[in-house]
């Protein structure tokens, strides 16, 4: 085949694949508008858009974690000073509980007051679920699942109904004491990924909040 033949065969084809991959593209901008719609998550990665130069282009026009007004409604409203206060007071609440628990699992002993350590964790769990969702009514508008901590929302979902489960096994006298504490336990694995969720937002806050005091100077 002589080299002109060669030529026009390729230029006879050039058509044909740039039409697919436009195809292609259009498809694959609509699915990931689609996705987006659908499960909106603050991680690229959870939506399949892995594209470090879109990153690079989306990356300024992302939401911040807060806006300058949910900022200063965040700082002016009681409940985050309530926040403040019950977070630290229930991972107290829950290390002497995990010894307590771990105690009565690995000797047979105390099983009356790990129960109550548990009761008292779910107690405290309840009034900082509560005045959680105020919190986050005052400051982003809804009760839960605000764009910004959506996906911690999502799993608090998991560790109240952890802990609803093994409050219900004890008053329905479900299972053994073992039994319930070892479901205590799984209610509590699912409570420490939660506060690391949370604990990474406010890494997340303090982050941006200079990097924002720096853009608005400059």
């Amino acid at each position: 085949m002589s080299s002109s033949a060669i030529h026009q065969s390729g230029l006879g084809n050039e058509p044909r694949r740039s039409r697919g991959f436009g195809l292609w593209a259009l498809f694959d901008r609509r699915f990931t508008a689609l996705i987006d719609a659908i499960a909106p998550c603050p991680w690229t990665a959870h939506t399949g858009d892995h594209s470090v130069a879109d990153a690079r282009v989306a990356g300024p026009s992302m939401r911040p974690l807060y806006t300058p007004d949910e900022r200063l409604r965040r700082d002016a409203t009681v409940w985050t000073l309530v926040q403040g206060i019950l977070a630290p007071v229930q991972f107290l609440a829950f290390g002497i509980s995990v010894v307590l628990v771990l105690r009565y699992l690995v000797t047979g002993e105390g099983a009356g007051v790990a129960t109550l350590s548990v009761l008292i964790k779910t107690a405290l769990l309840y009034a900082i679920m509560v005045t959680g969702a105020i919190w986050e009514k005052v400051v982003f508008g809804r009760y839960l699942f605000a764009p910004s901590f959506f996906w911690e929302d999502v799993f608090s979902m998991l560790v109240l109904a952890l802990h609803t489960a093994y409050l219900a096994a004890v008053l329905l006298q479900i299972g053994t004491p073992r039994e319930q504490l070892l479901l205590a336990l799984a209610a509590y694995a699912t409570y420490v990924i939660n506060a690391a969720q949370f604990v990474w937002k406010l890494r997340m806050a303090r982050l941006e909040a200079p990097a924002r005091n720096t853009a608005v100077a400059a």
